[in-house]
């Protein structure tokens, strides 16, 4: 351990005689471990985003979708076929015991107004869960009922953005709204949640009881979607396969068909989000990675530049006691240090820029734990990879044919 002190102490006077050489030679670990922290950190904030946008619409969700149609060859994708109906969501809630609320859905979009004032939005039917299912609360006055939705009540919750376009400083409560020139009253105003990863206005919206979408904007009798809520997390994967059972021998599919509905839970639909932003994110810190290398053969280079210019000092060592692995930990030492103090000053850049592009451009940023510790080690392991061969070549070095070297 004295040794090994003692070797440290003459590596840092090494490289404190040559400071601008050695801090040059460590920019390239600066550089390559802060591109890998920053783009992690990116890549985590983005991950860390999507995800909870998705818990944002709601907690234990399934996702029952209808199946697709193939019209003249050409696949029109699920959602078409209008394979659900009204007494599919009802059994869904009546013969599946781990289930806490359903939603039946259908969506359309189009013009709505009151008074002079008129905007484009996206029309949702649901039933009266789906305000708990999707944690969204009433900011004014009340969602609409059950009582609400078996009487095909004309009645509307409107997003944020709906309510200002609309009613600009103004109550809309109480207040006549057109969809589609059908007159509905507004009875609340959605709590606001903003965009959401795909850019998209979440409040931008109007919902109003499924079965009054069905009967008065779309005369339709089948249901583009169902939500589902499970009770808890540790059942949504046995509530899944249930509805899927449940479905299939409602639509009397025999073992050999394919499905005519998907279910997809909300974990599914979060992995699928965040596999792009997570492939890119690999694909830039692989990139980053490589300037670790470049620094790596920075290193080797430099240390085998200062082995050449000490040869004399290396020589009067072993003249006076060295052995060959002292002059080996010696110069192997500083390649660690020159790439731990690189490391470190590098995850301080990283975390540095993460955190102002955080404050300046607003993007989210985590920086993990573990690839701070990740960013450590490599350091290390660079240091030792890329030191090793011009500390052995330094401990391989004849005395007496040192000590002539001038």
């Amino acid at each position: 351990m004295r040794r090994v002190l003692a070797a440290f102490k003459i590596a840092l006077r090494a490289l404190f005689r040559n400071k601008t050489r050695a801090f040059l030679t460590m920019l390239g670990i600066i550089c390559g471990v802060a591109a890998v922290i920053t783009t992690v950190s990116l890549g985590q904030g983005a991950k860390a985003q999507i995800e909870a946008q998705i818990a944002s619409l709601g907690q234990n969700v399934i996702q029952v979708g209808s199946g697709s149609v193939t019209r003249g060859g050409i696949h029109t994708g699920w959602g078409s076929a209008g394979t659900l109906t009204i007494e599919d969501a009802e059994a869904i809630q009546r013969e599946i015991p781990g289930v806490v609320g359903v939603s039946p859905e259908v969506r359309t979009s189009g013009q709505v107004a009151a008074g002079n004032a008129n905007w484009f939005t996206q029309v949702l039917g649901e039933s009266a869960d789906y305000f708990s299912i999707r944690q969204w609360p009433v900011a004014l006055g009340e969602p609409f009922t059950e009582q609400d939705v078996r009487s095909v009540n004309k009645v509307a919750v409107i997003g944020a953005t709906v309510a200002d376009q609309l009613y600009p400083g103004e109550d809309p409560i109480g207040k006549v709204i057109r969809i589609r020139n059908a007159p509905f009253i507004v009875v609340g105003v959605l709590a606001s949640k903003g965009f959401n990863m795909f850019g998209q206005d979440q409040d931008d919206v109007v919902v109003i009881p499924y079965t009054s979408a069905m009967k008065r904007l779309l005369g339709q009798t089948s249901l583009r979607s169902i939500i589902v809520q499970a009770a808890g997390p540790e059942i949504i994967a046995l509530t899944q396969q249930q509805i899927t059972e449940l479905l299939r021998q409602r639509h009397r599919i025999t073992p050999d068909r394919d499905d005519d509905f998907t279910v997809r839970t909300q974990q599914e639909i979060a992995e699928r989000a965040t596999e792009a932003s997570e492939t890119m994110r690999n694909l830039l810190a692989g990139v980053a990675a490589v300037s670790l290398i470049v620094g790596g053969i920075g290193i080797m280079n430099i240390m085998l530049v200062s082995v050449t210019e000490r040869t004399r000092e290396i020589g009067i060592r072993m003249a006076v006691g060295a052995r060959g692995r002292d002059v080996m930990l010696q110069f192997l030492i500083e390649a660690v240090t020159l790439s731990a103090i690189g490391g470190a000053l590098g995850i301080l850049a990283g975390v540095g820029a993460s955190k102002w592009l955080t404050y300046s451009q607003g993007w989210p940023t985590a920086t993990p734990l573990g690839w701070i510790l990740i960013s450590v080690c490599c350091s290390a392991v660079v240091g030792i990879l890329f030191g090793f061969y011009p500390a052995r070549k330094a401990s391989q070095l004849d005395p007496i044919e040192a000590l002539r070297y001038e």
